[in-house]
């Protein structure tokens, strides 16, 4: 079969493409036929080589396609079914433990760069009915941690303020969940032109951050100086001050990124003295994922996809991802 591997020390001159014997499932395994694979910020970490992997990993975490063939132990699958990867196959469900965090597909064991890819049952859960190959690749990571941020940390409610930040994959997805929710949207980008898009996926309010650099303030004052009720916070350090001037006393921070750094100077007494939960959100765990379907299928959501590349041109799907100019989801079909 066909993958896609990561040569140490990364870098996508360091992408190649080789042939590699497929595994036969063992009694509590199946094996998938990826069809379709989603890039994240993650992916984009491993084949640079910023997180390092065993030479000749198998990058991305998402995947999605048909089993093809099933263990003599599985009764959650047959031959036929569509199915998509969990981001943390060892986290079946409750709260996070070091254990069930402790491994991802694409960087502590091969992912879904992939023709076939055979792993536990218990690895993978069924797509949202009616769903692409392509499109149920891109919820296991973005779109999870998206419903996780919204549903499950601190829920939302129909008339709740959600802020927004960006146009990526987590981000764009967080906007559709909470207006399918009932929820009022302030979302901020960079690019009027992006601003645009996401008052067309339900966006009640944008803010272009460039023009606004205290577009926390300018955030509060259009809850009417109520502040907002959830922030789904992608920036880290750089972001966090204006996040927290943004936020309503009692209101929650969901920190899914550091995309502006590790290290930051943050507001503490305002954080303490207004009573705002700040949370780190790292995806969610399987049973999350199973909620989250069955969520996506009452909502009538659709994931909103950018270009599709084929797995040979892996190289080019990366440079796409870093040039920024895509909005939705980039894809790989296999």
């Amino acid at each position: 079969m066909k993958v896609a591997s990561v040569t140490s020390p990364g870098g996508l001159e360091n992408l190649s493409i080789r042939a590699v014997e497929q595994r036969k499932p063992a009694p509590h395994e199946v094996t998938l036929r990826v069809r379709a694979s989603s890039l994240n910020y993650h992916d984009l970490a491993v084949v640079l080589g910023n997180i390092p992997v065993e030479d000749g990993r198998i990058p991305m975490s998402d995947g999605a396609g048909e089993i093809v063939e099933c263990g003599e132990a599985v009764t959650d699958f047959v031959v036929g079914d569509q199915a998509m990867s969990c981001f943390f196959p060892d986290w079946p469900a409750g709260g996070p433990t070091y254990r069930a965090i402790a491994r991802v597909p694409g960087e502590h064991i091969d992912g879904f760069a992939a023709e076939y890819v055979t792993l536990p049952a218990t690895a993978l859960t069924r797509m949202p009915d009616g769903y692409s190959d392509r499109e149920a690749a891109t919820l296991p990571c973005a779109a999870l941690t998206a419903w996780r941020c919204l549903f499950v940390e601190r829920p939302i409610k129909p008339g709740s303020w959600v802020l927004t930040q960006g146009t990526g994959g987590v981000s764009v997805f967080a906007i559709q969940m909470a207006k399918a929710a009932g929820a009022r949207i302030i979302a901020t980008s960079s690019a009027d032109e992006k601003l645009e898009r996401v008052k067309e996926l339900g966006a009640d309010h944008v803010i272009n951050y460039k023009e606004y650099p205290a577009w926390g303030k300018v955030a509060y004052e259009m809850t009417g100086g109520e502040g907002v009720d959830t922030v789904v916070e992608v920036g880290g350090p750089a972001t966090l001050p204006q996040s927290i001037r943004a936020c309503r006393t009692g209101g929650h921070i969901a920190l899914i990124g550091i995309l502006t750094g590790h290290k930051g100077e943050i507001p503490t007494t305002a954080l303490f003295a207004r009573n705002i939960t700040l949370s780190g959100i790292m995806v969610a765990s399987r049973q999350h994922q199973e909620d989250m379907v069955a969520g996506l299928e009452t909502m009538g959501i659709r994931p909103v996809l950018d270009k599709d590349f084929p797995l040979d041109d892996i190289a080019d799907a990366f440079r796409h991802q870093m040039s920024q100019t895509h909005f939705g989801k980039i894809t790989l079909s296999i």
